[in-house]
């Protein structure tokens, strides 16, 4: 898959896929520890970013 090309989700599917509620995700993409961009006022983040965020986790925890 390529960056044009990525899947971006919406804060309530992030939610579904970490198990986390809003203020969580929100907190997350608050302090950098998940990307996200704004497009006209609606946050998304890339399912990479969501990959991305749990393997490191998992690597912190290792």
């Amino acid at each position: 898959m390529t960056t044009a090309t990525a899947e971006l989700l919406t804060v309530p599917e992030v939610m579904t896929r970490l198990k986390l509620g809003r203020s969580k995700v929100y907190d997350l993409i608050r302090s950098r520890r998940l990307v996200s961009i704004k497009i006209d006022g609606a946050r998304r983040i890339p399912a990479r970013a969501v990959q991305d965020f749990v393997l490191g986790q998992i690597e912190a925890a290792a």
